[in-house]
C-alpha cells in the first residue's frame, strides 16, 4: 500500500466541496458580461451615477432606495430592504415578488443560479463611492 493511499477517501469529497463552493461563488469575469443588459439602465465603476435606474456601486449591503442620485419609487423606499446577494438574486429573478410596486422590469430569462452568482460577483467588485 502506497503511503499517502488512505487519504484519497477523504480528500476526493474535500476537494470536490471546494471546486464547488468556488463555482457558487461566481466569477467576476463571466459576471462582467451577464451585466451587458443591466447597463442599458445602470451604471458601476467610478464615475456610475443615477440615470435610468440606480447606480450600484456598493449595492451589497446597502439599504434599498437611498443613493441620491436617483429617484426612486416609493414601493423601493418603503420597502425596508437591505440588499443581500439573496435578496438581489431573487429580486432579479422576479422583482415584483421582491418589492411589489417597483419600477424596475427585467425579463431575467437566462439568468439562472450560475449567471446570477456571477452577476453578482462582478457587482462586489465595485465598493461603494466615498
Amino acid at each position: 500500500m502506497k503511503p499517502l493511499n488512505f487519504l484519497v477517501p477523504f480528500l476526493v469529497p474535500f476537494l470536490a466541496l471546494l471546486l464547488c463552493e468556488a463555482h457558487a461563488a461566481g466569477d467576476p469575469v463571466a459576471g462582467k458580461a451577464a451585466f451587458a443588459p443591466c447597463a442599458s439602465c445602470h451604471q458601476v465603476g467610478p464615475s456610475a451615477r443615477g440615470g435610468f435606474g440606480p447606480q450600484l456601486n456598493g449595492i451589497i449591503g446597502r439599504p434599498a432606495g437611498t443613493t441620491a442620485d436617483y429617484t426612486y419609487s416609493a414601493a423601493m423606499k418603503n420597502s425596508r430592504i437591505v440588499w443581500t446577494e439573496q435578496t438581489l438574486a431573487a429580486f432579479i429573478k422576479d422583482q415584483d415578488s421582491v418589492v411589489p410596486g417597483t419600477r424596475m422590469r427585467f425579463a431575467s430569462w437566462g439568468y439562472g443560479d450560475q449567471k446570477i452568482a456571477d452577476l453578482l460577483a462582478y457587482l462586489r467588485s465595485f465598493p461603494p463611492a466615498r
